[in-house]
């Protein structure tokens, strides 16, 4: 029943409705059909627009980087070539940067490194300075941090290092004009080796205090344990300075220093 009074209902409407309703129908379609085809007219504009200046958009990007790379090269002069430790900055030294350098000479207390600042490409040109050009280098001064050299140390030193072989320098501290660091040489590709460990490992230096760092800091502990460990290893297996006599060459020092056998020598020798 209630069919056939809808069915009624369409029947009865009047043909004006109907022509209205189509009317309406066919305008919201044309209107949808406007919308997506102004919608497609910016996407192609806006996709024409970047063809056009894809070279500008490219340049500019390129400019930002190296806009942006100079800013933090600045910043941290990165690029910037040390002569001395008094030219370093203090927070490279408290946050135990490593410095790259040319070896020039084994000193009495450690190294004298020429500074090999970073290089970059076209922008390290770009903020060359004056003073980075020098006729004759000059040189850092850097002890190895702990470590107590021997004269077999410092030969041991010579042979390794020289003629200019390239250096690691972890800053640890800064007293006067020197620099108290550990020192690390390139092995191979992946592998570097702490010199400072390596002359105690091999007997060839004794621990020394690290006297400017505060003993109760955690990098003095560090520092203290790894390079005492090495010592105690050279300890262990006699190396260098630990080495003992053999029981034959105890016992010839034993006459050379005993009074009798030093006079029975002299009278023979008189003789």
């Amino acid at each position: 029943m209630g069919g056939h009074i809808c069915t009624q209902n369409v029947n009865n409407m009047p043909p004006e409705s109907l022509a209205e309703d189509s009317r309406d129908g066919e305008t919201d379609r044309q209107q949808r059909h406007e919308a997506n085809q102004s919608s497609r007219n910016i996407v192609s504009l806006l996709s024409q627009l970047a063809d056009d200046n894809l070279t500008l958009v490219r340049n500019l990007s390129t400019g930002l980087a190296v806009a942006g790379v100079i800013i933090i090269a600045r910043s941290i002069k990165l690029m910037t070539k040390f002569h001395t430790a008094s030219h370093i900055p203090v927070h490279f030294v408290e946050k135990n940067v490593s410095l790259y350098g040319k070896v020039h000479s084994v000193t009495e207390r450690g190294l004298a490194v020429e500074h090999v600042p970073v290089y970059l490409p076209v922008i390290s040109s770009l903020l060359h300075k004056k003073y980075n050009v020098c006729p004759s280098p000059s040189l850092l001064q850097v002890h190895l941090a702990g470590v107590e050299l021997t004269p077999e140390g410092r030969q041991w030193l010579q042979e390794n290092l020289l003629p200019a072989k390239m250096v690691w320098v972890k800053l640890i501290s800064r007293e006067d004009d020197v620099l108290s660091c550990l020192v690390s040489q390139n092995r191979g590709v992946l592998w570097t080796y702490c010199l400072n460990v390596e002359l105690l490992r091999l007997g060839l230096a004794r621990t020394a205090p690290i006297s400017v760092l505060l003993p109760d800091s955690r990098l003095y502990w560090r520092l203290h344990r790894r390079l005492h460990r090495a010592e105690v290893k050279a300890k262990r297996k006699s190396l260098g300075l630990w080495k003992e006599d053999s029981f034959w060459e105890r016992a010839l020092n034993a006459l050379r220093d005993n009074k009798v056998f030093s006079l029975i020598r002299r009278v023979f020798t008189k003789t």
